[in-house]
């Protein structure tokens, strides 16, 4: 028996030394841009940024008032305090885009059709939520919490104008929008 050949060994290849590399012009942009953030001191002089510091005032006592009582017994306040906290959260949130004008940074996203939707239906429902409120208020239910559900059936509906108010400017500038 002869021995096994050894398998010839094929001289090394040469490695190629060219990297290619690609990027987007999005990342490229996002990076540039998020170097700094912008913020917006006029936006709380307008007649949109003081409905919306409103909003979070006034909704955040809506919610506190009802908060502080029984309300888990009564489902009709339970609703309440979903569309006080949920909006509640929402404007907070959309405050902080126009305060540090992240809206700039996302061109992508129609602003202005996402405001408009955000406040009609804020105003929508927190309407439909301050009249669930307001006639779930009597003294038979129970007295010991009538007076905070009372202050939070009325702040509801000084919330609902509110938001009434900035579905109203959202609409315009929507339209100017629209126009151009």
């Amino acid at each position: 028996m002869e021995p096994p050949v050894p398998p010839q060994e094929q001289p090394p290849r040469p490695r190629s030394h060219t990297v290619t590399t690609t990027s987007s012009s999005f990342t490229a942009n996002l990076s540039a841009s998020s170097s700094t953030l912008a913020y917006d001191r006029e936006f709380l002089r307008t007649v949109p940024g003081v409905l919306m510091v409103t909003e979070i005032v006034l909704g955040l006592l809506v919610w506190t008032l009802i908060a502080g009582t029984e309300y888990f017994l009564y489902p009709a306040f339970g609703w309440v305090m979903f569309v006080a906290v949920f909006y509640w959260v929402l404007t907070v949130f959309f405050l902080i885009i126009y305060m540090t004008m992240t809206y700039t940074r996302i061109p992508q996203v129609p602003w202005t059709m996402v405001g408009l939707c955000f406040n009609g239906s804020a105003f929508v429902l927190y309407l439909i939520a301050a009249i669930v409120d307001a006639s779930s208020v009597t003294k038979d239910l129970d007295s010991h919490n009538y007076n905070s559900w009372a202050a939070s059936s009325f702040f509801a509906f000084v919330v609902t104008s509110c938001y009434a108010g900035n579905t109203y400017f959202s609409l315009i500038s929507w339209r100017s929008r629209t126009l151009q």
